[in-house]
């Protein structure tokens, strides 16, 4: 089970063929990593199934290649977005292998051994989250980077410092790991090295993820929101040709505003931000980087609060 979705596996990967999965659309949510959150959000497995679903298709008519197989509907059939006669919470999908890095203590650091990660793999996920951001939102991430220097202007092509609300004159592309205990932003030459990765890969999986970005504004703008900022999964297929997984263009991939207001899971974001819960999180990931800690949700002793029901 996932934080927000669940996998049903029909047929597992090989070596070099593709699976076959489903994923069950839940009406989980998950913030700071922590997964399942106290409260569900009711149709919420439904509406990011066909948004997911409605932007693949759309990537797929411009030539992206992706994972997405189509929607599965009440009596079983696997059918396209525009086939469909009533919402749906289930997805199929096409599967690929999963690699884990080795954790490992150094030095009373933990770190992570990438070396099953080669130029020559095929048919295998990305141990990465490949990000774009159009704008500079309060609650960006962006901003607490540039404060502990752990991020520069010029890394982030800026000649000023940004202020929130801010929209880019271009997007900023970013990257950070997916498979360690908690996601770390790195280098795209550190991206390059962990993943296995050819210098061309590399500026196809940027050319890539400006298609998206671009494909998921237009469709936002429809509706009269603004793509702020949102990531993707890419993985190589058996012939090591990229193709976009996972789902993307929800709520939940994506932070989204209207006339400046948040209408993604920001709004839980900003919410749990305030609590104590989200400061023992955020001290316990500290804790655990600086002293090899595996699993750093086991130093959060304070349970997440319910939200309030307004929200």
């Amino acid at each position: 089970m996932g934080s927000v979705k669940d996998l049903e596996v029909i047929r597992k990967p090989e070596q070099e063929v593709m699976g076959i999965g489903r994923f069950h659309f839940s009406d989980r949510y998950s913030v700071f990593d922590w997964g399942e959150m106290p409260d569900h959000i009711e149709g919420k497995g439904a509406s990011l199934c066909l948004m997911g679903a409605y932007c693949f298709e759309r990537l797929e008519e411009r030539g992206i290649k992706t994972h997405y197989r189509g929607l599965v509907d009440a009596r079983g059939r696997v059918i396209r977005f525009d086939e469909l006669d009533e919402p749906t919470n289930i997805m199929e999908i096409n599967l690929v292998n999963v690699y884990k890095p080795r954790a490992y203590i150094e030095n009373g650091k933990l770190k992570y051994d990438y070396s099953v990660y080669t130029p020559n793999l095929k048919n295998y996920l990305l141990p990465l989250e490949i990000i774009y951001r159009n704008g500079l939102p309060e609650g960006s991430s962006i901003f607490k980077r540039l404060e502990q220097g752990l991020i520069t202007l010029k890394d982030l092509g800026l000649d000023h410092m940004p202020k929130p609300g801010e929209r880019l004159s271009k997007p900023i592309f970013d990257v950070s790991t997916k498979l360690e205990e908690g996601d770390r932003y790195i280098s795209w030459d550190e991206a390059k090295r962990i993943a296995g990765l050819t210098d061309e890969e590399v500026e196809e999986i940027k050319n890539i993820l400006l298609k998206v970005d671009e494909t998921i504004t237009e469709i936002a703008e429809k509706a009269n929101l603004v793509n702020e900022d949102g990531k993707i999964e890419l993985a190589f297929d058996p012939n090591r040709l990229l193709m976009v997984v996972d789902v993307v263009g929800t709520l939940d991939e994506c932070r989204f505003t209207y006339k400046g207001m948040h209408v993604s899971k920001e709004i839980a974001r900003i919410y749990y931000r305030r609590t104590e819960w989200a400061r023992e999180v955020e001290g316990a990931k500290k804790k655990a980087r600086e002293e090899g800690i595996e699993n750093w949700k086991t130093l959060v002793k304070t349970a997440p609060p319910k939200l309030e029901p307004k929200l």
